[in-house]
């Protein structure tokens, strides 16, 4: 239930963000590796491959700014943190 509450107030507060639809575990899986290559190679900046909790958060704002806007942009992931509630709501974000 706190998910669903808390589902209700991140889109009533962002209505105006535009955010994917309907994207399959297998487009997202590939985007993300997508994702992956292009911070390898540097497309994302230097800033993306320094440390793996940077990378992950570059990884998210490429998947879908729209979501990555949602749910993380204002508490990023920081080293060392497990958040499976956002992690959850990102995937939800993505798949609508």
């Amino acid at each position: 239930m706190r998910c669903d509450v808390l589902n209700l107030l991140i889109r009533d507060a962002h209505k105006d963000i535009k955010v994917p639809s309907g994207e399959t575990d297998s487009e997202i899986k590939k985007k993300k590796s997508e994702c992956y290559a292009d911070i390898d190679s540097g497309l994302w900046g230097g800033h993306c491959k320094s440390s793996s909790i940077a990378k992950e958060n570059c990884a998210l704002k490429c998947l879908s700014p729209a979501c990555y806007e949602l749910i993380y942009e204002s508490d990023p992931l920081e080293e060392g943190e497990k958040d499976y509630i956002r992690s959850q709501e990102f995937k939800y974000c993505m798949y609508k």
